[in-house]
């Protein structure tokens, strides 16, 4: 005698369910009430029996997902599929009326969404559009350019007084996720500083939350996380990102930056890299020692390759879908690597770096990027075919000879320079510009981002004095 555990026969008279599910897959159901868990499982099971099983997953992801509660939707999830809304209370009356709400907007959401993904590749590749002959992506591409482009990290911040009056108004979380303002940060910055390329204004982290990670900025603290990963049975909670939806506002800021910046400017989408990430989620926030992420990759490496795994699955959906939205190339930031020594990164966190790169759209420049420790320079190389971002801790030429000099380099001043007077700021950007020896496939970058405490006219000098000097 067995007992059945969350397993549901299907209804003698299997005509209703037929119905409907044909109706949802044709497209002609765009709002899904979910009442109970096994009205999805028999839902699955009839779809499978009949051959439909990805055309119904497929039509339940363009269409809004209801659910009664928290039982209800940790088995929608728990079977790969996104819940877009969840009445405050259990009620059969409360689940209608949040329907009824906000099905409409959320509907309309994820039809935008789903056409930009679904619509033709943007024209990243197109040799015709009027940035791919741009200085900054002929260098990306290790082509002579008339000048050395340069653009900076962080080069939209608190430095900027435009940027804290927006930030005044608003807490960050939010300010990520109203594209018109990040694409006004970014577009009056690049404006302002006479850049050569623009990088869409947004954060590391707003990827953990659609990934059920409880993300909060908190005044003063930075980045928190109220439920991070702490041993191996934690990683069962990190949900896979099946879709990019629930990051919409990113694509949107792509998108509205895309529309308002110089037809001729290239624009950089951007992600954390996985172990940066994964660090961040084990922590909790930053760390001196990084002692719970090592803990778990030193005594858990299945555990460890599971969570590094989802995120690889999830970042190159994620910067694919800012391809697909209107950038022209992308940089990983791994922005805490530099805490590992060469053979733990090797072992660790380089094969998943690869199999990013390797799943990006071919020929789009990637700008593989770490901070921390010059030792790793070899192994960001190794990550694939990539432009290396280069920090302030070594020589750039020397830096250069251990990259192969068939490689792109970025970088890669001190940002403490920008806090001295015009004239050491032009000599140390002389300096880099020197190391580099006009070789093809310099981007002038800062080491890592521009400090709050930089004065902007300090920044624009920058700009100009890189152009001066190494014009051509």
């Amino acid at each position: 005698h067995s007992v059945k555990v969350y397993r549901w026969e299907l209804p003698a008279d299997t005509a209703p369910l037929r119905e409907n599910l044909q109706a949802i897959v044709d497209g002609d159901r765009d709002v899904l009430l979910f009442t109970s868990a096994h009205q999805l499982t028999n839902l699955l099971e009839l779809a499978e029996q009949l051959g439909l099983l990805e055309s119904l997953r497929d039509a339940i992801g363009r269409s809004v997902v209801v659910s009664i509660g928290p039982t209800t939707s940790e088995w929608i999830r728990d079977n790969g599929l996104i819940v877009d809304l969840e009445p405050e209370h259990s009620k059969m009356g409360q689940l209608v009326v949040h329907a009824a709400q906000f099905s409409h907007e959320t509907l309309q959401r994820k039809q935008r969404i789903h056409q930009m993904l679904s619509g033709p590749m943007s024209d990243a590749l197109d040799k015709n559009a009027p940035w791919f002959d741009s200085c900054f992506l002929k260098a990306c591409r290790g082509e002579p350019t008339d000048v050395t482009p340069v653009w900076l990290m962080r080069q939209a911040g608190r430095y900027m007084q435009e940027y804290r009056e927006i930030r005044n108004k608003t807490t960050f979380l939010e300010l990520c996720k109203s594209p018109e303002l990040c694409s006004e940060i970014m577009v009056t910055a690049v404006n302002r500083l006479g850049v050569d390329a623009a990088i869409i204004f947004s954060d590391l982290l707003p990827i953990l939350e659609p990934m059920g990670l409880n993300l909060e900025f908190a005044k003063g603290e930075g980045p928190v996380i109220h439920n991070p990963i702490r041993e191996a049975a934690d990683i069962d909670r990190v949900v896979e990102l099946e879709s990019v939806e629930a990051l919409d506002f990113v694509m949107e800021t792509v998108k509205l930056t895309r529309q308002e910046l110089p037809a001729d400017m290239p624009l950089i989408g951007f992600s954390g890299a996985p172990f940066t990430l994964a660090s961040y989620a084990i922590e909790g926030g930053s760390s001196r020692n990084y002692l719970n992420t090592k803990t778990i990759m030193y005594r858990d490496p299945g555990a460890w390759k599971e969570l590094m795994s989802r995120f690889v699955r999830a970042i190159t959906r994620y910067l694919n879908a800012q391809i697909a939205a209107g950038v022209q190339c992308v940089q990983l930031f791994d922005s805490w690597a530099g805490c590992l020594g060469t053979d733990d990164y090797r072992e660790y966190v380089l094969p998943y770096v690869q199999k990013i790169i390797a799943g990006l759209v071919p020929g789009i420049p990637v700008i593989n990027f770490a901070t921390g420790n010059p030792g790793l320079l070899p192994m960001l190389a190794e990550g694939g075919n990539c432009v290396v971002g280069v920090d302030w801790r070594i020589r750039l030429d020397d830096a250069w000879d251990i990259i192969g000099h068939d490689r792109s380099v970025q970088g890669n001043l001190d940002p403490l320079v920008l806090l001295a007077d015009v004239p050491t700021i032009r000599n140390r950007a002389e300096m880099v510009l020197a190391q580099a020896n006009g070789r093809n496939g310099h981007i002038f970058n800062l080491g890592h981002g521009v400090l709050q405490q930089t004065p902007v006219d300090n920044v624009i000098a920058l700009v100009d004095a890189v152009h001066e000097i190494s014009s051509r």
